[in-house]
């Protein structure tokens, strides 16, 4: 019996992710909604963009919400590695980006805060981020 994952965000700044041969990643693209497969590349890293980039670079980024859907027949391994600020530092728009007076989107948020809001309501929506948002 095999399981996928459901529709998700990652909290972390990017998430690297070593695939096997079973494969199985949606993502959906930003801009039109659509559900896009990616196809497995042997040896290739597949690298995804988290909740705190996104708040780090004021949305220049996004988010990629992603699922994993099972074949039903095979066991799928994934290798995820997960790149987070430590918990102690705040997070929010960099002053490198807000420089040509961009107005900032999101606040600034000790990072532990803004993880155990993010586990605490579920991460199927995105709705962890904008309780960060100003």
């Amino acid at each position: 019996r095999s399981i996928g994952v459901g529709r998700h965000f990652h909290v972390s700044t990017i998430t690297l992710l070593l695939q096997d041969y079973i494969g199985g990643l949606d993502v959906k693209k930003y801009e039109t909604n659509v559900w896009i497969h990616i196809p497995l590349v042997k040896g290739a890293l597949v690298i995804n963009i988290g909740d705190t980039l996104q708040i780090m670079r004021n949305d220049k980024y996004k988010s990629v919400e992603h699922c994993v859907i099972a074949n039903g027949s095979n066991n799928r391994v994934s290798v995820p590695i997960f790149l987070h600020p430590k918990a102690t530092r705040v997070i929010g728009p960099l002053k490198k980006v807000l420089r040509n007076r961009e107005k900032p989107i999101y606040k600034q948020i000790l990072y532990a805060d803004y993880t155990s809001i993010f586990f605490n309501k579920g991460h199927d929506e995105k709705d962890t981020i904008e309780l960060a948002m100003i």
